[in-house]
């Protein structure tokens, strides 16, 4: 028996809307306040949010059970896959000592620790977040900065605030995509309106978290670094995203190459006066020697480059699309949920899919998994070796593996109960304020869901019809919707986790949430404000476009695998291996014998 949803239940949506938030008032009271581990914040916020569901929304608890269920395992697969997998990389690179070649490697371009963060939390984070997204590239850039030594607590929160400037193009720009489809304009328009919002933050993000590092006086010492990589980025960003060639698709990964590039060839030619490490690090004696030939450098970074190249190609449509078909010769991969899907009326009568996507082959954490076979070849490492690193990350994870489920069930119960859509309509009854708020709607959804492709998809319908009623133009609440939400991304207790997970802070995501939520709070409000500027003051700014017409009903999937897409993939698998070969060539006299390293290697 179906159930309507109700996403006023008092009659009153500033009441309802109160009621409504109260997990979330729970989740920041937990983490913020009562410094509470992150598995229990968000158990407690779940629980509270079946008990309003059932007992204020008056939905049927078995529906509650199986949303909240069915969030739980979207939470585990694909979401925890992705980061998983990446940290079996990053950890094999550790256990063989090759990422003792890598920490030479950027000593001896700055042993700075603000410019190691310029180099790895942002640039080359945001290159991760271009190609894979979903919590990757602060599992990555997380671990290698713990690595290098940063303090732990620094380097889960300084790498959580560097993936606010891309987020908007995350994993091959899918959230501009999902955003424009659900609100119905173009995702190119929609591009253009967030790569002209975005960079205004983005030139600012390199120096505002080295500030949050080492304090105004310090921070300042290395402006120019911070201008360099940042600038680049800022003007790649905005000429990728406003271009048709390369927007919505490309504009995180031409605009952190223009980072990385840059920035390491600045380095070499300027240099702050005097090295910074943390207080409690040895004083710094300047630049390392580098240690190794080039060969074996690239060695040690291959499996970062071969990793990039595999969540590049699993982004490339064709594909995707030829992976989602060779899944489904082997099982029909998307599993409705039984007893959920079309059981749920949404607030405008239309019955809520709840279909479970298991495809496999093609989700970007097998892409990874992929480029940790070949990393395996690439290092040395012998398969016992491989399969202990792989136990031992999994260990590891076990905490924020179900912080990470807990947290995706919190957010599909929040979504199918009426909840975040009674916060939605809240937020829309502010009027000529509304393209201010519509930024903090955005802030609330990644929150929740730790995505902004999902926040994009639970409100993009509801930001664009209140545009319109308001006489706004819905690609600038559309825009505010996309980039409060980056600003968010710092908070979720999903990325937290992740970035627990990886630098080793299991049960002290309270510190990192209250480290996160200023920064989160300024920046938001920053979108906020440009976004009422872009509607009353400047705005010429909006792109001009034409409203796409309904689309047809999708054709039904092929019988055969697309055979563009197994081109690609094979053009794609024949560079990695060449990588593979090419880096054992070079980098042929490479072996642990670094201190801690395992010694079974290949030579």
């Amino acid at each position: 028996m179906t159930w309507q949803m109700n996403v006023d239940p008092f009659g009153n949506i500033g009441l309802s809307a109160l009621v409504a938030a109260i997990p979330i008032f729970f989740l920041f009271w937990a983490l913020a306040i009562k410094r509470m581990k992150g598995q229990f914040a968000a158990m407690g916020g779940t629980g509270l949010a079946i008990l309003i569901a059932v007992f204020v929304y008056k939905m049927p608890a078995d529906l509650a059970a199986l949303a909240t269920l069915y969030g739980g395992a979207f939470g585990l697969f694909p979401v925890c896959w992705i980061v998983i997998t990446a940290l079996f990389i990053y950890n094999m690179s550790v256990k063989t000592g090759q990422f003792e070649v890598i920490k030479n490697s950027l000593a001896s371009i700055s042993d700075d620790r603000r410019l190691q963060a310029l180099l790895i939390a942002f640039s080359f984070g945001a290159f991760i977040e271009g190609a894979a997204g979903f919590g990757t590239p602060v599992a990555i850039t997380a671990a290698m900065l713990a690595g290098l030594g940063f303090n732990p607590l620094y380097a889960a929160s300084i790498c959580l605030l560097a993936n606010t400037a891309p987020v908007a193009w995350g994993a091959i720009g899918i959230p501009i995509v999902v955003g424009g489809q659900v609100a119905g304009i173009p995702d190119f328009a929609l591009s253009q309106m967030v790569g002209r919002t975005l960079p205004i933050v983005s030139v600012f993000i390199p120096l505002y978290l080295v500030v949050v590092m080492s304090g105004w006086k310090k921070g300042l010492e290395v402006w120019p670094a911070c201008l360099v990589s940042g600038g680049s980025f800022a003007i790649a960003q905005f000429f990728s995203a406003n271009s048709p060639v390369t927007a919505p698709l490309l504009p995180d990964i031409i605009a952190s190459l223009a980072s990385i590039v840059c920035t390491v060839a600045f380095l070499k030619v300027w240099h702050p006066k005097e090295s910074w490490h943390f207080a409690d690090e040895p004083r710094s004696l300047g630049k390392e020697a580098l240690k190794f030939t080039g060969g074996q450098i690239f060695r040690a970074w291959a499996p970062f480059i071969i990793l990039s190249l595999f969540v590049c190609a699993w982004g490339i449509k064709p594909v995707n699309q030829a992976l989602n078909q060779m899944t489904k010769m082997i099982f029909d991969y998307a599993i409705p949920i039984s007893g959920l899907d079309k059981m749920v009326i949404d607030q405008v009568g239309k019955p809520k899919p709840a279909v479970y996507n298991f495809n496999f082959l093609s989700a970007a954490g097998t892409a990874i998994l992929f480029a940790w076979f070949f990393s395996i070849m690439v290092m040395g490492a012998s398969l016992k070796t491989a399969a202990g690193v792989a136990g031992d990350t999994l260990k590891t994870l076990k905490w924020p593996i179900v912080t990470i489920a807990t947290i995706l069930g919190f957010a599909y119960i929040m979504n199918f109960s009426g909840m975040a859509i009674t916060l939605g309509y809240a937020f829309a009854t502010t009027g000529a304020a509304f393209p201010f708020f519509a930024s903090l709607l955005g802030w609330l959804g990644v929150f929740m869901t730790g995505s902004d492709t999902s926040t994009n998809a639970l409100f993009g319908k509801l930001q664009a019809v209140t545009a319109e009623k308001l006489a706004i133009d819905p690609v600038i609440t559309m825009s505010a919707n996309t980039c409060g939400g980056v600003c968010g991304k710092m908070i979720s207790p999903q990325s937290i986790a992740v970035a627990t997970g990886a630098t080793g802070l299991v049960g002290r995501e309270s510190e990192i949430f209250r480290f996160t939520f200023k920064h989160s709070i300024f920046l938001v409000v920053i979108i906020g404000i440009l976004h009422m500027l872009w509607t009353y003051v400047f705005p010429g700014i909006v792109p001009a476009y034409v409203k796409p017409v309904a689309a047809a009903a999708a054709a039904v999937a092929a019988a055969t695998v697309n055979s563009d897409g197994l081109m690609w993939l094979g053009i794609f698998v024949g560079i990695v291996a060449l990588v593979t070969v090419f880096s054992r060539v070079v980098g042929a006299n490479l072996v642990g014998a670094v201190r801690g390293a395992d010694q079974v290697h290949f030579h």
